[in-house]
């Protein structure tokens, strides 16, 4: 039956050369040359059937994934045209490689075509096509929501890239876009953002090093895209007036504002967002540079007279200030206060934190989760220098943070003895066993030491512990992680305290799932092996500023 569809050109059986010409001829379009993340999962809309029978037993071009969704097919004895459209659904649900979902064009027009309607999402991170393939793309993919557009590994000289009038055509044919980001579009401007408006359902919108775009072009954003919930401005270097901002904050639309890495905005800047704090869940501010001590205070701020700071920001749930000066002023310290909904917050070596900033956040945000603080010395009351946090504050988020499960400590420029870490082993100790830590991070922390070590075994819920430069640290202190009742992943970056003795009796009690050691002189590559389901070794350390977290 095979043979006489063959003879009558009914069917066709791929994997020999000269096999995507032959589907070519046929009205097959070619294969996609988008990357694309995973289709959403929905029911497909009517598609209508084709009456060639397509009858599929093998597909060597096919990747094993796909050739296995194609067996069992073929075991079905069923025409694949005639297939249900709702199993033609699940075989692309299932695939989730940009090879395999190309590779539908291979084996039927109506796969193609559903594949094509499931498929919501794209990236393009290689050089921009011609305007009339990005058209024909868009209008394949009718459904796409969320597109991104990123060239941080392209100069302009490698070839063309999106421009004004590839977002155009984009606006054009996307009218269900919901998500757009653009990361290194060199020549995007204001007149491209123009065409952003014609997006109506546009909820979230990332600009990554738009080195061309302006304030104007923001502003015109915030004014025609009326579902806007979602802002990330990062590395944008031209954006300095804040009227976009203003008019954001008093249409109270946004949910999520990231500003991070623009030179003309200050954190003053940002407190003219004014009524827009309200309705705000996840705020991130960050500056590149090294916090200046000689900023000029806050043209806002009157002296006993602060009504500026007036506002009400009761929904937020992520803070993250990094790099920021507070010595002389309020500026966006004043959100420790006023975040009663508070459950992750990032400080990063942000100058003039003092004690009462903590002690105040403890009273007020009793839901924290999580806490990353990242500090480095500064001078103090009585020109000591050293952090400036001390064991009033552990001990305040000990007794009135009782959801708190993660704990990051980074200490930076910190030597063994000078200058000094306002914490000690104590107060640090007080918080693990007070809260219910379940991941625990320690840089640079040299007041923590092998007593510091048994203790972690009353932590009764720490499962991931990780440890970075932590030289106090010996193989006695190691022992005691053999006795830990619930770890299960241990990190280990740049600590030489301890040898392959003292970490062997962890391995040996066979309760990791994970182990990751790098950069540790003293422990060998041999000692790990087939020490947990997942090990990693490296002899060097990336050292912190190359972590993928920072």
């Amino acid at each position: 039956r095979r043979k006489k569809k063959k003879q009558n050109g009914e069917g066709i059986e791929a994997g020999n050369e000269g096999e995507v010409a032959k589907l070519a001829g046929r009205g097959f379009p070619p294969p996609a040359t988008f990357h694309s993340t995973r289709p959403c999962i929905r029911a497909p809309p009517s598609i209508p059937v084709i009456k060639s029978q397509v009858s599929i037993l093998s597909v060597s071009t096919l990747s094993a994934r796909l050739n296995l969704e194609i067996t069992k097919l073929a075991q079905i004895d069923c025409p694949m045209e005639d297939l249900p459209v709702a199993l033609f659904g699940e075989i692309v649900k299932r695939l989730t490689k940009t090879s395999d979902l190309n590779s539908l064009s291979l084996v039927s027009k109506r796969l193609y075509t559903v594949e094509a309607e499931l498929r919501d999402a794209i990236c393009v991170r290689s050089i921009y096509p011609e305007k009339v393939t990005l058209a024909s793309m868009c209008s394949r993919l009718p459904n796409l929501c969320k597109v991104e557009f990123d060239y941080s590994s392209c100069t302009p000289r490698h070839g063309m890239q999106l421009d004004n009038e590839g977002l155009h055509v984009l606006s054009s044919h996307c009218p269900s876009l919901t998500d757009l980001t653009l990361s290194s579009c060199a020549y995007v401007d204001d007149s491209g953002l123009g065409f952003l408006t014609c997006f109506k359902k546009l909820a979230c919108l990332k600009l990554n090093a738009l080195p061309a775009i302006t304030s104007s072009g923001l502003l015109s954003v915030a004014v025609g895209c009326v579902n806007l919930a979602a802002l990330h401005l990062i590395s944008c270097k031209k954006v300095g007036d804040m009227a976009w901002l203003e008019y954001l904050g008093s249409v109270g639309s946004l949910e999520e504002l990231v500003v991070k890495y623009c030179e003309r905005i200050s954190q003053f800047d940002l407190l003219k967002f004014g009524p827009g704090w309200m309705k705000l869940q996840k705020f991130e501010f960050q500056i590149k540079s090294v916090p200046n001590v000689f900023n000029s205070l806050d043209p806002l701020c009157v002296e006993h007279h602060q009504y500026k700071y007036d506002f009400c920001c009761e929904s937020l749930k992520d803070l993250t200030l990094a790099r920021i000066t507070t010595e002389h002023e309020i500026g966006l310290r004043s959100l420790l206060g006023k975040c009663k909904a508070l459950e992750n917050l990032f400080l990063y070596y942000v100058l003039g934190l003092k004690d009462n900033d903590m002690i105040a956040l403890s009273h007020n945000c009793s839901n924290l989760r999580s806490i990353s603080l990242r500090l480095t010395p500064q001078f103090n009351e009585g020109q000591v220098f050293r952090t400036s946090l001390t064991d009033d504050s552990l001990k305040a988020l000990a007794l009135r943070c009782p959801m708190l499960q993660s704990f990051e400590l980074i200490f930076w420029a910190c030597d063994e003895f000078y200058p000094e870490i306002g914490f000690t082993q104590e107060g640090l100790v007080t918080l693990i066993q007070s809260c219910p830590i379940r991941d625990l991070v320690l840089s640079g922390a040299h007041i923590f030491n092998d007593d510091g070590m048994k203790a972690l075994l009353c932590a009764q819920f720490l499962k991931t512990l990780e440890l970075m430069d932590c030289i106090q640290i010996t193989d006695a202190g190691m022992r005691f992680l053999a006795h830990a009742p619930r770890l299960v992943n241990l990190i280990l970056r740049q600590c030489d305290g301890f040898t392959d003795d003292g970490l062997g009796e962890v391995i040996r009690a066979r309760k990791l799932e994970s182990l990751i050691v790098e950069g540790c002189s003293h422990v060998s590559r041999k000692a790990i092996e087939g020490a947990a389901k997942l090990v990693h070794y490296n002899e060097d350390y990336p050292g912190l500023f190359n972590l993928d977290r920072v």
